[in-house]
């Protein structure tokens, strides 16, 4: 031990920064600074996930039109509640916001966001090209508002005049 502690006084500075052992170190130390970057990154997201998860069920049924009578009172008139999204009939059309009329007379607010796909048909439109009575389909995430963030937005066809 004697031995190897008079060998590092007699090194100079500068063989001390590139001797192997001294490099070893250097790169172990910042092994376990990318590692410990990359545990707290997976942490963070966790945190993000389970914070929108928890907010998101707090208010599904304000978001989807749930139970008029909440979960427990609601499930025994089979009011059930539709998931992910909505379907109805544009009432309002206000820039990037529609306002839809569910089919149990509900207003529902939806957003219109950069990355949302708008398909009547096979076809993309644009959020200017909706007209308001027509019916559609969209699919989405609420945000804290209780207003659905569409992701999706399919414009049914009118229906057949039937000429009796």
């Amino acid at each position: 031990m004697n031995n190897l502690i008079k060998k590092f006084k007699l090194m100079k500075i500068n063989q001390i920064f590139q001797s192997k052992i001294f490099q070893g170190i250097i790169l172990g130390m910042a092994s376990l600074i990318i590692v410990l970057f990359i545990f707290k990154a997976g942490i963070i997201v966790g945190i993000k996930k389970s914070d929108f998860s928890y907010k998101w069920s707090n208010n599904y049924h304000k978001n989807f039109a749930g139970p008029r009578k909440g979960f427990f009172n609601g499930f025994g008139d089979r009011d059930f509640m539709n998931a992910h999204g909505t379907f109805g009939q544009i009432i309002k059309i206000d820039g990037q916001t529609l306002v839809i009329k569910s089919n149990n007379d509900l207003e529902k607010i939806i957003l219109i966001q950069e990355d949302t796909t708008i398909n009547r048909f096979r076809d993309s439109i644009k959020p200017e090209d909706l007209k308001i009575n027509e019916y559609v389909v969209i699919i989405g995430e609420p945000n804290e508002s209780g207003q659905i963030e569409a992701k999706l937005i399919r414009v049914l066809p009118a229906e057949p005049k039937r000429n009796f």
